[in-house]
């Protein structure tokens, strides 16, 4: 073999295992996606596309350009803090905000473990007819605390919630093309546009579809995958972009099919439960099939990345470790599973009056971590060259005007 072959065939190898190098740096933000893409993302989408079609969209796009940033800003703070962010938090900020960062980040992730618990129960039952939704949501729990208990636990996960994200793609796209949307007028919800009556739903889908909790959580996964600094150009390419895309693509996705189904049956639906079961005579029972079996997908993986973070930083902010397989994140998980669960098992229905404190207790925590993120990826002592630029900042601010609005309205609502 000549000399020439040999060259190529080594170069052809290097640039081989390139390949897989950086495609092995997926996975935070995609666990951030997960995480985001929820049961309460997925029942506004419903709501946005049958109450206003395609004109909403636009809030979509908006939302998951702010979250790219704001999890970026989180990916940085992870490879540059020596330990975890919230004890970078401690040393910059005081104990204080540490303590208090971590377990509002709990407190929230136990009050959305209802919605997540009750809807895995509904995405299995409707794949299986005639089935008891509570009797799912006991199996699904006790299923995830089991992933919960393996070793390398958050390895794991990622690899799951990776497939997971795959399935509800192709699960949301198909169901898109089988509703035969217009697509010149979802191309024309891009432009912002604001009918009567839209901003309360406006809000909710920003407060959905920028979720500061899923950002924060993203520099954990980024230490627990010791990213460093020269992995950071690949990861944006590979894990921070299209992590964050992915979700507010598939809840664009959402909208159209409601709104395509609105348009061509007639017929509202104001639950994903609805949506599926007004699609079907549109798509047939194996297109309603399809879009159970996505919205199944969206919960459960959104329940999985919930009690994970939730027991993570909660162990992180009382200093008993920055993992999620430390035994004070594995019990604070179960606690989560378990109160998901028993609450399920208590109002056997939507118990809305939790939904509500979890909304309540986001008004006073999500504009905290922002501004938290924000002023930590502009600490320059911490982040050196990687710290904030003036167009980051701006973006940065952006979102934290978002989630204050939110926070805003979301109080007066409460407090109305």
């Amino acid at each position: 073999m000549s000399t020439q072959a040999v060259d190529t065939m080594i170069h052809t190898e290097h640039q081989r295992r390139g390949v897989w190098r950086t495609l092995a740096l997926m996975g935070p933000a995609f666990v951030a996606g997960a995480w985001q893409f929820g049961p309460g993302n997925l029942t506004t989408a419903v709501q946005a596309g049958s109450a206003y079609q395609y004109t909403l969209i636009w809030v979509i796009a908006v939302s998951t350009i702010l979250m790219i940033f704001i999890t970026d800003m989180s990916v940085r703070l992870g490879i540059k803090s020596p330990v975890s962010l919230i004890s970078s938090i401690k040393d910059h900020l005081g104990g204080v905000v540490g303590v208090l960062a971590g377990v509002g980040v709990f407190l929230i992730c136990l009050c959305f473990s209802v919605g997540n618990a009750v809807g895995s129960g509904l995405g299995l039952s409707m794949l299986v007819p005639n089935t008891s939704p509570v009797m799912w949501t006991v199996i699904v729990s006790v299923l995830v605390a089991a992933l919960l208990m393996l070793r390398s636990v958050y390895k794991v996960i990622e690899r799951v919630l990776i497939g997971i994200v795959a399935l509800m793609a192709v699960c949301f796209v198909v169901s898109a093309f089988v509703a035969n949307p217009d697509w010149a007028a979802a191309g024309a919800g891009l432009l912002p546009n604001a009918p009567d009556g839209s901003w309360l739903l406006i809000v909710a889908l920003v407060g959905t579809n920028l979720s500061i909790n899923a950002a924060f959580f993203t520099a954990y996964g980024t230490k627990e995958r010791s990213r460093t600094e020269a992995d950071y150009r690949d990861i944006t390419l590979v894990d921070t972009i299209p992590g964050i895309v992915a979700p507010g693509i598939m809840t664009a996705l959402v909208i159209i099919v409601a709104s395509s189904v609105l348009g061509q049956t007639g017929e509202g639906a104001d639950s994903i439960a609805g949506l599926a079961k007004v699609f079907e005579p549109l798509a047939g029972p194996i297109g309603g099939f399809v879009f159970a079996l996505g919205f199944f997908g969206a919960a459960f993986s959104s329940m999985i990345t919930n009690a994970m973070a939730g027991g993570t930083l909660l162990s992180d902010a009382f200093g008993r470790g920055a993992s999620a397989s430390t035994s004070v994140a594995r019990i604070a998980a179960g606690v989560i599973l378990a109160w998901g669960v028993g609450i399920t098992l208590v109002f056997q229905s939507s118990p809305v009056q939790l939904i509500v404190i979890a909304q309540a207790l986001t008004v006073f925590i999500a504009p905290i971590l922002a501004i938290i993120i924000v002023i930590m990826a502009n600490r320059r002592s911490l982040m050196h060259e990687m710290t904030n630029t003036w167009w980051q900042n701006l973006f940065g601010v952006l979102g934290i005007a978002a989630v204050l609005a939110l926070s805003i309205r979301l109080a007066v609502s409460l407090w109305g």
